[in-house]
């Protein structure tokens, strides 16, 4: 599996086969799961005082993205991002 580094861009297609660019925000290790956070590249290029939307996908095996399906999953990912970004302030 290749691994993602943070900063890197590459673009997604939603259900509609809309495509957005997005940039990496941060990587982790979530029991054993790999795990990417990611914001639209438009809004991390944008300088503004708003927050920006942050999605967690699962990185797979096979190298390819999914979405996170259940609350209790979200949960452990958001909060071992908040950590790493706490970390890095």
């Amino acid at each position: 599996m290749t691994e993602i580094e943070v900063g890197e861009i590459f673009t997604l297609s939603d259900e509609s086969n809309e495509e957005q660019e997005v940039e990496v925000l941060g990587a982790m290790n979530v029991e054993g799961a790999e795990y990417i956070a990611v914001g639209f590249v438009e809004d991390i290029q944008t300088e503004t005082e708003e927050d920006i939307d942050i999605f967690f996908l699962k990185v797979e095996e096979d190298s390819e993205f999914s979405y996170i399906e259940s609350d209790e999953e979200f949960e452990k990912v958001s909060a071992a991002f908040e950590k790493i970004m706490d970390e890095q302030e």
